[in-house]
């Protein structure tokens, strides 16, 4: 039966990822001047005010209130009119030592066998919608706010654009299942004031149709995803009308609050908790992380159209507890999906610290993830440069979006017999 299926994303600028970005920032900081660092980070941003908690297990000393301005200066928070800018915002750090009770179910094994931080169940999920096996409403609106943030900060066109902003796709599918065209797109984005609101309202709109969605498409690089748009779509553009108030002024902001968009916009499914902060001795994390990369070599192997994979655990145990697969009736291998799990658990070792070693997640690569989804993304060498007061300035070569390489394609070929 032919259905509707809509994703959401939201820009850098909306306040929960603000908070997502400062926690990720201070974890890759931790991570760049002692690689064992356990850190556990949230953080709260309000009109004029940011609040990092959590607790950290660490032998270095960084400045929280350094890493945190510079995030939301670089987001482009630095406007005293926003009502919450990098310079003049306060922060209060209410960080403390991590739980010995928590640091020895994680040590209570050598290396290999380090314990999970917490116990739980992650998902990852992959579909062949999109070149990037991701859910095509979901890989839609991440590109529009991502495009919308390059205009802003090219400040050439659209120069009325603030941080904030959401957008949201809904895609058409067929009685196959399949997506047949892009139905509906909303954008709603913060602005400068404007003299007259019915004038503002009918340029962004225009703006929006003609100079953000063109662009969007210019970026796809698959016809079978451009094909999906067509001159009936439908939008909505800032449909309640004028939007100036916005970010951690307009909306307070709090770390893990955008767990569906930081995954798999509605489709799959999701264990609940959140990624930005946590070192990947959190299970929430890496597991979620591995999980991933298992469904998107599985599905690009062609074992599935689509693939679920869920993995849990118990806290301070190396091992998961579970590790179940649901291939929605579209896998083209002569097996159960209970038989696909139990290969599964031959082919990948699913422990915290080999999670860890196969990603390479003590690396500080987390600031990354922290706006436009931790899945989809593409896989790459970077360098990074982190500066501190306390210690020497540090340019690290790290690998980004590692989860997202499709290095076990040919392995999972062999054991499948594809």
């Amino acid at each position: 039966m032919a259905y509707l299926f809509s994703s959401e994303s939201v820009s850098e600028g909306h306040p929960d990822k603000v908070a997502d970005q400062i926690s990720d920032a201070i974890l890759d900081q931790f991570l760049a001047y002692d690689d064992k660092a356990r850190v556990a980070v949230e953080t709260l941003v309000t009109t004029g005010q940011v609040v990092i908690a959590g607790e950290v297990h660490s032998d270095t000393y960084i400045d929280l209130q350094n890493v945190a301005r510079n995030t939301i200066r670089k987001i482009g928070y630095n406007k005293s009119e926003y009502q919450f800018d990098g310079d003049s915002c306060g922060i209060l750090n209410a960080i403390h030592e991590q739980s010995d009770d928590i640091n020895r179910g994680v040590d209570n094994g050598t290396d290999i066998n380090q314990g999970a931080g917490d116990q739980g169940m992650m998902f990852g999920y992959a579909i062949n919608e999109t070149e990037n096996y991701m859910p095509v409403s979901l890989d839609l609106a991440h590109l529009i706010m991502h495009t919308l943030a390059d205009i802003r900060k090219e400040g050439n066109v659209m120069t009325y654009l603030r941080p904030d902003s959401k957008s949201q796709v809904t895609i058409e599918y067929n009685d196959n299942g399949t997506p047949e065209r892009v139905d509906t797109i909303v954008v709603s984005t913060q602005h400068d004031e404007f003299d007259e609101d019915e004038t503002m309202l009918a340029k962004i709109r225009e703006d929006v149709i003609n100079i953000l969605i063109p662009r969007v498409k210019e970026q796809i690089n698959s016809n079978k995803v451009l094909d999906l748009f067509d001159n009936n779509i439908k939008y909505f553009v800032n449909p309640t009308g004028k939007f100036v108030i916005g970010g951690p002024h307009g909306d307070t902001g709090l770390t893990g609050r955008k767990i569906i968009v930081d995954t798999y916009g509605g489709k799959g499914a999701h264990g609940g908790g959140s990624f930005s902060g946590k070192d990947s001795s959190k299970v929430d994390r890496s597991a979620a992380y591995a999980s991933r990369y298992i469904a998107k070599n599985m599905v690009a192997a062609g074992v599935a159209d689509e693939m679920l994979v869920q993995v849990s655990y118990a806290i301070g145990v190396a091992c998961p507890v579970n590790i179940y697969v649901n291939t929605y009736g579209r896998s083209h291998v002569a097996l159960s999906d209970s038989e696909i799990a139990n290969k599964i658990s031959k082919l990948f070792d699913m422990r915290p610290k080999a999670i860890e070693k196969k990603l390479k997640l003590r690396q500080p690569i987390f600031s990354e993830t922290a706006s436009y989804g931790h899945m989809g993304r593409k896989p790459e060498v970077v360098n990074k440069t982190f500066t501190s007061r306390y210690h020497e300035t540090k340019t690290i070569e790290v690998e980004l979006f590692t989860w997202e390489k499709l290095d076990s394609v040919d392995m999972i070929r062999k054991e499948f017999g594809l």
